[in-house]
């Protein structure tokens, strides 16, 4: 029995060509780079507005009204929030104040966002805040382009090894590596598509 699951184990589910095309094919990396510089400059556009408001990096009164709005039960018709925990979370930040804090948040993490997504730099990190900024608004009931911006954030993080090299990525993730592999970028060194280390075939 033990055998057979170290077998299993060791079982590798390749995934089908075409997502290997779209998230880890380098020629993506153009289709990649569009989608990253739109949406980008809307994180970018959208944290610059929110920077030199004093409601948002002041006293977070723009997201204190927001959320005191959000957390209204109608007596009729539905609530913006469908579910009761996260009504309670932000009633939570609301009794302590948690807005002054998390406006410069907002503000100053959209401004990020686009700086990173626009440079290429750590593209899947980048999307996985912005995507996480997104999940929130709508969470809140806020729809606005915020669906169609969060399905573009985890395509990008799904691409992150090739969103992100027409960009700085080509250079930090060379540098830097990945978590698993430190500084072992490996790149297609055949037609045979055989995978070696950069540097192996010198």
């Amino acid at each position: 029995m033990l055998e057979l699951l170290s077998r299993k184990q060791k079982r590798v589910i390749e995934d089908p060509s075409f997502t290997k095309f779209l998230f880890t094919d380098a020629r993506m990396s153009v289709v990649w780079l569009v989608i990253r510089l739109w949406l980008g400059w809307e994180w970018l556009e959208a944290g610059w507005h929110k920077i030199g408001a004093e409601g948002w990096t002041s006293t977070g009164a723009s997201i204190q009204g927001y959320w005191e709005r959000v957390i209204i039960v109608p007596e009729s018709g539905r609530a913006a929030i469908a579910f009761d925990w996260y009504r309670s979370f932000i009633q939570y930040l609301l009794d302590n104040e948690a807005y002054v804090l998390f406006g410069k948040l907002i503000a100053y993490g959209e401004f990020l966002v686009g700086i990173g997504l626009i440079i290429g730099a750590f593209v899947g990190v980048a999307a996985f805040f912005g995507a996480l900024m997104n999940f929130n608004f709508m969470m809140a009931g806020s729809a606005s382009t915020n669906p169609v911006l969060f399905i573009l954030a985890i395509l990008l993080i799904l691409a992150w090894k090739t969103a992100g090299f027409i960009g700085a990525d080509y250079f930090l993730l060379n540098w830097i590596g990945t978590p698993w592999k430190r500084n072992q970028f490996v790149e297609e060194a055949d037609d045979n598509h055989q995978r070696l280390p950069a540097g192996a075939g010198d």
